[in-house]
């Protein structure tokens, strides 16, 4: 006997698929912070800079990732992982101190193009994450403490 293809069934077969990928969790554990090499540590980063790197950069750009409680649902968890994991391997401020000066250098003027274009904080990440939406101020600021690192770096010299 053949069964027909009815919505309930794919109906059934989507819910079935949804509760079974729920066992296919992401990696959560994070490092901890070492001071040796944390970009905020070793800049001296101000409270005020701190703060704003802490809530716009850091859960994709470090290994301090805050995991909220949405990324215990497939597939988002995989996508927001994904996310993580690129944006850690572009450019991760927990290690910054390994970085050679002619790749921090390249890696500020990547921070200074991608907070002045709006481009940084992904909208993506800030829809979830309204706090982390940067003001005119903030861009102001984070732009300035970039390029004063980036010449302080070049000075060196």
């Amino acid at each position: 006997m053949k069964k027909k293809l009815t919505a309930k069934n794919i109906s059934i077969f989507l819910v079935f698929l949804f509760l079974a990928i729920q066992s296919i969790r992401i990696d959560k554990t994070t490092e901890p912070v070492n001071a040796a090499t944390d970009f905020i540590a070793l800049t001296s980063a101000n409270s005020e800079v701190a703060g704003v790197l802490k809530t716009a950069c850091y859960d994709c750009h470090s290994n301090q990732p805050t995991y909220p409680w949405y990324t215990n649902i497939a597939p988002i968890s995989w996508w927001i992982k994904h996310h993580i994991d690129e944006g850690s391997h572009h450019l991760n401020f927990s290690i910054w101190g390994t970085y050679s000066e002619k790749r921090k250098n390249h890696k500020l003027d990547e921070c200074v193009e991608m907070v002045e274009e709006g481009e940084m904080p992904m909208s993506s990440y800030t829809l979830m994450h309204g706090e982390a939406k940067l003001i005119d101020a903030q861009k102001l600021q984070l732009v300035e403490f970039f390029k004063s690192l980036k010449t302080t770096a070049v000075q060196e010299h």
